[in-house]
């Protein structure tokens, strides 16, 4: 794992080294092992790694056999001894045992072409010498990040934002627009990001920059096809069981030890479950618990390490801990956030450093590609009360997805039909699984500034996201439809940055995701709909394959999404100072984004009753978040987050 960054400009490209090391300064702890930089007349590029494969002679930048292409590489090549062997085959001597080396020389065989050959977590850039352009490539679902900005005609590129902020000429300026798609989405929709004139490079796309300009492609669509519709259940759980197993035993491949998430849902304990049998012995996981017991899900973690027998490291989590963390989250995720999630991933990430740990394999991936969220049911029951929308019985079963939150579980049936009932009969509607969710962030917007409602034009899901959904998109089934846009959408913009690249990489960690291995996805994406979600039994795949191999009470337990506190975070008489500044008159009128007189009587009624509903603890946490995210970067206010300097530098200079 690590992190890259780097500058083409075709005019002056003498202070370059300099301002790349400072870009890599910026993320030095997305590598803290080592550091490198190629520079020649018209790019200079670096890395910092963080180092798990060929320990020894891994270091970056490295080139290809001709020293025609040379490449800084943030990520793994799981499958690269596979590739190994077959450049070998082919005569190519290689001269390292990394993973980065074959990615290079398989560039200099097949082009763009080899990014289908790779199983992996990447984002690279390629110089290419003879040519004068850079290739830049991203994985498939965005696990790894690669943002890019242009300027004069100066190409420059990083893993994070804050590191393209280290040149001059990069001005730093919300950009309105986007927060109101993360107001709507909770993320940005790519290539935008909450910053003007910064981009993110779309998952499954690829980019060549030259002296012609900038063009992007993509190489890899998510497709729900549905081609295993006749294959048998038994079949599907045969070829599921396969392919889970190999893509856990690639991801176990390290110089270094690889640990787990323990978390007590089914995801984390059926990829414990694979190690163990792939990999006898002792095993590190580890698992974050809450203070406040309705977050809490301790008891399940303990089951699940006395039935799998690993050596388990546990952390609570306090509403303080969380206050006190919370800015850091806002740096390193680098866009407003609603929740407060991500904070406990970031403790949890520390406590696995802590330990001396490098590498971590979780979950995440299998309640997108297995209809595992409580947003697919949901959407199912809605249709189902569609069809009859004056039953007073049917939406009684949404009762059942939300047992977690108080004011459903004993909701009646008319405060059921006010909360869910929004565009019931819109069921002809592309994004209907979505629309209840967007339609309650979308109130965040309803306290925006006047000033800042002027700088966007209102528009529609339908309007925004038409033009990039793919071919085949009207045939699919509805739960096709709902997962890909809750992959597209949530997963890459959301999930693998704010609560994983991003709170991992603040602690040197890399995380590795089984279900997300491309194999895996394309599998699931291609069974149908009821074997993912039978009636409103999700997993339902995951769950017979893990029978008799994980508790009985784990595979049983309802759904209990991943949630922290908010309101009793900021609220509370022990809030930190900052939490204070962010939600002061003065300050929300200086940064000019939110409406205080909208807020001031939110904020004064969850402090008087100690209590809010889901929509205003998503307020409360988008106006911090937002005005940390100014302070942090617009007024450069960041002097409390320090980084180490570059360790073990090198320089190649190639003019």
């Amino acid at each position: 794992m690590c992190g890259i960054a780097g500058i083409v400009d075709f005019n002056n490209n003498k202070n370059s080294i300099d301002i790349v090391k400072s870009m890599l300064q910026s993320i030095s702890y997305r590598g803290p092992d080592e550091c490198g930089i190629y520079h020649s007349q018209n790019v200079t590029m670096g890395n910092v790694r963080l180092s798990i494969i060929d320990l020894v002679s891994g270091q970056q930048p490295l080139s290809d056999l001709t020293d025609r292409y040379w490449i800084v590489f943030n990520g793994e090549i799981f499958n690269f001894e596979e590739l190994r062997q077959e450049l070998e085959k082919d005569g190519s001597k290689l001269r390292t045992q990394s993973d980065t080396e074959v990615l290079v020389q398989l560039y200099a065989r097949y082009g763009k072409e080899c990014l289908g050959k790779l199983n992996g977590q990447f984002a690279f850039a390629i110089w290419d010498k003879q040519k004068e352009e850079l290739f830049i490539a991203r994985d498939r679902v965005g696990i790894r990040p690669l943002f890019y900005n242009i300027a004069n005609g100066v190409f420059s590129f990083a893993s994070e934002i804050k590191s393209l902020f280290q040149q001059k000429s990069v001005n730093r300026e919300l950009q309105p627009e986007s927060l109101a798609q993360i107001f709507t989405f909770w993320t940005a929709i790519t290539p935008n990001t909450a910053f003007k004139d910064i981009f993110e490079l779309s998952p499954g796309h690829c980019l060549v920059f030259n002296s012609d300009g900038l063009k992007i492609e993509k190489y890899w669509e998510l497709d729900f096809d549905n081609k295993y519709e006749s294959l048998s259940f038994n079949d599907a759980l045969e070829q599921f069981d396969e392919l889970l197993s190999s893509a856990v035993r690639l991801r176990l491949r390290a110089d270094v030890e690889v640990a787990a998430y323990l978390s007590g849902g089914i995801d984390s304990c059926a990829t414990v479950r694979y190690i163990k049998d792939i990999e006898p012995g002792i095993l590190n996981t580890f698992s974050i618990g809450f203070e406040d017991k309705v977050f809490d899900e301790s008891s399940y973690q303990l089951e699940a390490v006395k039935y799998l027998n690993t050596n388990h490291k546990s952390i609570t989590c306090s509403s303080q801990d969380i206050a006190r963390y919370f800015p850091n989250v806002v740096w390193h995720s680098e866009t407003p956030v609603t929740r407060t999630a991500p904070t406990p991933m970031m403790i949890l990430s520390k406590l696995v450093r802590d330990n001396n740990i490098k590498v971590v394999i979780t979950g995440e991936g299998a309640d997108e590609m297995l209809a595992g969220y409580n947003i697919f049911r949901e959407a199912k029951i809605r249709r189902f009360w569609a069809s009859q929308p004056g039953s007073s019985i049917r939406p009684l079963l949404l009762k059942k997805l939300y047992t977690d939150i108080p004011h459903l579980r004993n909701a009646t049936p008319n405060i059921l039909k006010m909360f869910f009932g929004y565009k019931l009969d819109d069921i002809d509607n592309p994004f209907y699984s979505h629309l209840l969710r967007w339609n309650n962030s979308n109130h965040i917007k309803k306290h925006f500034s006047s000033e800042l409602k002027e700088g966007f034009k209102d528009y529609s899901p339908l309007s925004l996201l038409s033009g990039q959904l793919p071919k085949g998109f009207d045939t699919w089934d509805t739960l096709a439809k709902s997962q890909w846009l809750e992959t597209k959408i949530f997963m890459s913009g959301y999930l693998l940055s704010s609560q994983g690249d991003r709170m991992a990489m603040a602690n040197s960690i890399e995380g590795r995701y089984p279900f997300l291995d491309h194999r895996v996805i394309e599998f699931c994406a291609g069974l149908p709909a009821d074997y993912k979600l039978k009636g409103l039994k999700e997993k339902f795949l995951l769950k017979k394959l893990m029978e008799n191999r994980i508790p009985e009470s784990i595979i049983r337990r309802p759904k209990q999404p991943y949630r922290a506190p908010i309101s009793s975070v900021f609220m509370s008489d022990g809030a930190p100072e900052y939490v204070k500044e962010m939600i002061s008159d003065e300050y929300t009128k200086k940064v000019g984004i939110f409406n205080m007189e909208t807020l001031k009587p939110l904020f004064n009624k969850i402090k008087k009753t100690g209590t809010a509903s889901e929509m205003e603890n998503m307020v409360l946490a988008a106006v911090i978040s937002t005005h940390l995210l100014h302070r942090q970067f617009i007024e450069n206010k960041n002097d409390e987050f320090h980084t180490p300097e570059l360790k073990n530098l090198k320089i190649i200079e190639d003019l």
